[in-house]
């Protein structure tokens, strides 16, 4: 767009030193015609005068005057017409401005029409930046809870496991108590039951209850161990 205005702004200059140029063009012919015109009115004096001589005699003045009168008019008509042409391409030079000027215009309207785009897209860009990095940031907070969590949850697996393979022992040692308290005298199947108590309570409450309910469940509802 700057280029399209610095060759408008060039035809713009020339056209006008062209117009200025034929502005004194015309200037120079409106001169010269009215030096003929000066000149025609002179020889028409003279004409008149050489009439007034022919009357005396001198037709032959006469003749070469009005032959000069033609001339000099056919001179006047000629200036006539390529002031009337001068007159034209001065129009067509000042049609000529005025187009240039309405396209540099234009270009300058574009040109600001375009870097307001740009403006825009710019701020846009911008936008979407911001909006990718704190998308960003949540996505690296959502991803360190759910690693936080994953890790808590393969924790709370192997605690499970690790309690699962404990019931596991104890339903096993359990049965083999049960087995030997009905083979043994009374006394041996308190001091076993009062030694797993024990045992139980040493562990803490929640696997307490746990065992509780594994040894429950293994004997068929009956509590009558404990």
């Amino acid at each position: 767009a700057d280029e399209r205005a610095k060759h408008a702004m060039a035809d713009a200059t020339r056209l006008a030193d062209e117009l200025r140029q034929e502005q004194d063009h015309a200037l120079s012919v409106e001169k010269v015609r009215k030096s003929l015109e000066s000149q025609v009115k002179e020889l028409q004096v003279r004409l008149d005068e050489s009439e007034a001589a022919a009357l005396k005699g001198g037709k032959k003045m006469i003749q070469k005057l009005e032959s000069r009168v033609r001339e000099l008019e056919s001179e006047l008509d000629s200036e006539q017409r390529r002031h009337a042409e001068t007159q034209k391409s001065m129009r067509k030079v000042d049609r000529r401005v005025k187009e240039l000027s309405f396209q540099q215009d234009e270009d300058r309207k574009n040109h600001e029409r375009m870097q307001e785009l740009v403006d825009k897209l710019q701020n846009k860009i911008k936008t979407y930046k911001r909006q990718v990095e704190e998308a960003e940031e949540i996505a690296a907070v959502n991803l360190a809870k759910f690693r936080k969590v994953q890790q808590e949850l393969e924790d709370a697996e192997e605690r499970a496991d690790q309690a699962e393979s404990a019931v596991q022992k104890l339903r096993a040692k359990n049965r083999s108590s049960v087995s030997a308290a009905r083979a043994s005298p009374l006394s041996l199947t308190s001091s076993s039951s009062s030694h797993q108590v024990t045992t139980m309570q040493g562990r803490g409450p929640g696997y307490s209850a746990t065992f509780s309910r594994s040894v429950h469940m293994s004997n068929g509802g009956e509590d009558d161990h404990f």
